[in-house]
């Protein structure tokens, strides 16, 4: 991913872990952002070349350029 850019998805609330929280990667991290009250979580690091990222349920799917992993928001780790 370029410097500077993001991507991110929206958890729907009720769908699980961390409805109305925006996931967003930028400058290799991933963070969950609570619009709510403006506070940025990070939950990982070193998200290198990342291309996409969606949610379901507790589950965060991040597609990168050499690698797809899953991060599950209950456990606070990749799966």
């Amino acid at each position: 991913m370029m410097a500077g850019s993001k991507i991110s998805c929206m958890g729907i609330v009720g769908d699980g872990c961390g409805g109305g929280r925006e996931f967003v990667i930028e400058d290799d991290e991933l963070f969950a952002y609570d619009p709510q009250s403006s506070q940025k979580i990070i939950l990982l690091e070193e998200v290198y070349d990342a291309i996409s990222i969606s949610k379901d349920g507790c589950i965060l799917f991040i597609e990168c350029k050499d690698k797809s992993f899953e991060f599950d928001l209950s456990l606070m780790k990749v799966v």
